[in-house]
């Protein structure tokens, strides 16, 4: 968690700089759902995970290594996407991620597909981790998506963050039932409504519905109530977000409620944390560095092709 709050403020920086090209979205106050998600999907037994703009700290927890983040916003040719893509729509889907969509609701459907895949070559026990935000519920393809994962009875695990507002819409624009999780009841799907800033609430539930889509009990919803701490990206400076909401108690910092419970509880020393924060500011500095001293993609010699049949696909052998 303070990986990713550490990269995303390097990140920020950056770009207010003028050293990164496109938008920046951070998750500054979603990371203790994002990484209860990401940190107990398994890689090792086939799990997949479909994260979206505010997971930096579950793509962590899942296995991305902190470099493909790095290269990625930064544009360099060695980054999984080799810069051809947007700063944020990275990923490796041979090794159970796919790469992150825009358009809300959608990765549903491609987890679901992944999962399908899955089950016709007599794969179980594997479970697809996607998430979404509170507009995203509001979209066709949330909808579409979570009514076949119901339907086929996948093993999906949708986290929902419901951050307050879908970038300036508040919920009470977006939705007239009075939890997000009673929609998930109108699919035949589990549903659990969570406190998003309380890490081990979050690790807990996640655990729970984790093993219950291993063990064949169909799709598991998970909401999250929190508040983005920041704008919907580092252009929006957020003013629409009242002041009452932020000092309210979804407006909770999620890294330090859990930093002070390690603390209070004994889990760990104020100086063991004070040292593993400053060995993960050095490695962030470092990741970053290397990124920005690597080259981005010559089109004179880039041999990337759209076509995708066999015999021209990029790569192919002939």
């Amino acid at each position: 968690m303070f990986q990713a709050r550490t990269f995303e403020e390097k990140i920020s920086a950056l770009y207010r700089s003028g050293k990164i090209v496109g938008g920046v979205y951070v998750g500054r106050g979603q990371e203790a759902f994002s990484y209860a998600l990401g940190g107990q999907l398994d890689r090792g037994r086939g799990d997949v995970f479909a994260p979206l703009i505010r997971d930096q700290a579950g793509r962590a927890a899942f296995g991305e290594p902190l470099l493909d983040g790095a290269r990625t916003y930064l544009g360099s040719v060695e980054g999984p996407m080799r810069g051809r893509d947007g700063n944020i729509h990275r990923g490796r889907p041979r090794e159970g991620m796919p790469a992150m969509i825009s358009h809300l609701g959608s990765s549903i459907s491609v987890i679901n597909g992944m999962l399908m895949a899955h089950r016709y070559r007599g794969m179980s026990g594997v479970v697809g981790g996607a998430t979404v935000g509170d507009g995203a519920t509001s979209t066709g393809a949330f909808h579409e998506g979570l009514n076949q994962a119901a339907i086929e009875h996948l093993p999906l695990v949708l986290g929902v963050a419901d951050n307050q507002f879908a970038y300036s819409t508040p919920t009470s624009r977006q939705f007239a039932c009075e939890d997000l999780v009673d929609r998930a009841k109108g699919y035949g799907v589990t549903g659990y409504s969570i406190d998003g800033t309380d890490l081990m609430e979050c690790l807990e539930t996640f655990r729970r519905a984790i093993s219950r889509a291993r063990a064949g009990e169909g799709p598991q919803m998970v909401v999250g109530k929190m508040l983005r701490l920041s704008g919907h990206g580092e252009h929006d400076d957020a003013s629409y977000v009242p002041d009452a909401v932020k000092a309210g108690k979804w407006g909770r910092d999620c890294l330090a409620v859990a930093r002070a419970r390690i603390i209070a509880e004994g889990f760990e020393s104020i100086e063991v944390l004070e040292q593993l924060e400053s060995r993960i500011q050095e490695h962030v500095e470092e990741t970053v560095a290397k990124a920005q001293s690597e080259s981005p993609p010559d089109p004179a010699k880039e041999n990337w092709s759209v076509l995708s049949t066999e015999r021209l696909a990029e790569g192919h052998a002939s």
